[in-house]
């Protein structure tokens, strides 16, 4: 056997190690964490388009539509048809394994660095806490980050190789962005700013305006198709094209309750005492180095440099903030910290890396598996409280008739009693109360409460933080 076969055997069985790690943090008890509402409500909608073949985009309260469509095939292959069938595994599967093909894309953009950055690189992003805890998310952002890399994966094979074919994969890639999240609009830019500051525009043989052109006739087809759920829909497109509005608004205009100090995003990664201690420090400081290591290189250390360093200062000055946004910059952050300690000696790099990824293992540790929807942890935002997960034993166990919620905030009730149909939804107590099963804001319980006829059992069930349901069981 050759050296170089050798080599690639070697390559090929450190990158499946990597991956199977990946795999294992990404599927394990998938089902344990209670469903947050924003999942549950996307999960909803996924089962509706299960069952009847529906789906409309909706610019208002939704992001775009592969999440939707790619989460048919788990359900499919899992043989779940409706929606009352699917499980939060079935539905959680779609961005878990999206998260492992980020996985792999970053090893494959940073595999001209060497081996062992290259393995870093992609080490750190298998174990990094926010990239584990929101591949088990069911929404969007880890499919961004997957087909963010898998466009900048194919657009650096066609820059070495030439070929159209990489040009067509990149407009894949770009299209698929697209009909994720509206703001992928905004990594397309920042990555073109990157790439013209980066000092790699230009190579004999290689036309960058021919090949955006090409990948942008690729791309907006696929963007067509998802919008307009394939052909069914013609108002999504005009839809889509109006969401490009309502996210700047929502973003900028600090009416959406999610704003927060310009620092946030860095107070993830350093030190926090909340009960518990969370600190990334030993992951972010060599990546911060790294950043600065790569400005002074010209092509990929320069761009992964700036496109990271830009969307996070994006990210920090636009009021609109949610902890799962910061998934975007995370395969940056990871590449950035392998570059740094390649700069070092073998014997010098390797503990430091020994110590950062068992760092991270132990965050992600805490942040996924132990305290999921813990309050005090940060990735855990406005969560969803365990007692949803007696929802559905509840409904089980209630005689036939209806099930009533009477509040304006009960997501993600609906999914947990998706099963029962004769669910209906108030947000004021109505005339008529009474049904097998009764959920009341605390606010509104004392007067459901006297307008209830029959004999019920009295209980509480947390929906989130600060938020209580009083129940009330009819009894038999």
């Amino acid at each position: 056997m050759t050296a170089p076969d050798t080599s690639r055997r070697l390559d090929a069985g450190l990158l499946l190690l990597v991956l199977l790690v990946a795999l294992g943090l990404r599927c394990f008890d998938l089902a344990a964490r209670p469903m947050h509402a924003d999942e549950a409500n996307q999960a909803v909608k996924l089962g509706q388009l299960l069952e009847k073949g529906i789906y409309a985009f909706d610019p208002a309260d939704h992001h775009g539509p592969t999440l939707y469509y790619f989460g048919l095939i788990p359900a499919w292959l899992r043989g779940q048809t409706t929606l009352a069938a699917l499980d939060e595994t079935t539905v959680r599967l779609t961005p878990a394994l999206a998260g492992v093909v980020a996985v792999g894309l970053l090893w494959l953009l940073v595999r001209p660095w060497g081996r062992w950055p290259a393995l870093l690189a992609a080490g750190l992003l298998a174990v990094s806490p926010a990239a584990v805890y929101y591949s088990r998310y069911f929404i969007q952002e880890t499919l961004l980050v997957t087909f963010t890399l898998g466009a900048l994966v194919c657009g650096q094979r066609w820059w070495r190789s030439g070929r159209v074919g990489w040009v067509v994969a990149t407009g894949l890639c770009l299209g698929l962005m697209m009909a994720t999240k509206v703001s992928s609009l905004v990594y397309a830019a920042v990555a073109v700013l990157a790439l013209a500051a980066s000092g790699a525009t230009k190579r004999p043989g290689r036309s960058l305006r021919r090949a955006a052109g090409i990948a942008l006739v690729v791309a907006l087809p696929v963007v067509g198709l998802f919008y307009s759920s394939f052909g069914r829909n013609h108002d999504g497109l005009r839809e889509a094209v109006h969401s490009i509005d309502l996210m700047a608004i929502k973003a900028t205009a600090g009416q959406s309750g999610h704003e927060k100090p310009w620092w946030y995003y860095g107070s993830l990664f350093v030190w926090q005492k909340n009960g518990y201690i969370w600190d990334q420090t030993l992951f972010l400081l060599p990546a911060l180095a790294g950043g600065v290591v790569a400005l002074r290189r010209r092509g990929l250390p320069r761009f992964l440099a700036i496109n990271t360093a830009v969307l996070a200062i994006i990210l920090s000055v636009t009021p609109y903030k949610t902890p799962w946004l910061a998934v975007g910059i995370i395969p940056g952050l990871c590449a950035l910290a392998a570059q740094a300690l390649g700069q070092l000696r073998r014997p010098v790099a390797l503990p430091l890396a020994f110590f950062m990824v068992l760092s991270l293992i132990w965050q992600m540790r805490q942040a996924v598996f132990l305290r999921p929807a813990d309050e005090r942890n940060p990735f855990a935002y406005v969560h969803t409280s365990p007692d949803m997960k007696k929802v559905a034993a509840l409904a089980d166990a209630a005689p036939v008739g209806p099930i009533k919620i009477i509040s304006p905030e009960y997501w993600p009730l609906p999914w947990y009693l998706r099963h029962r149909p004769e669910t209906g939804y108030w947000k004021e107590p109505p005339a008529d109360c009474d049904g097998a099963l009764v959920f009341a804001d605390a606010a509104q319980a004392g007067a459901v409460r006297e307008r209830l006829k029959g004999k019920y059992r009295e209980g509480f069930l947390g929906l989130r933080p600060g938020f209580v349901f009083v129940v009330f069981e009819r009894e038999m």
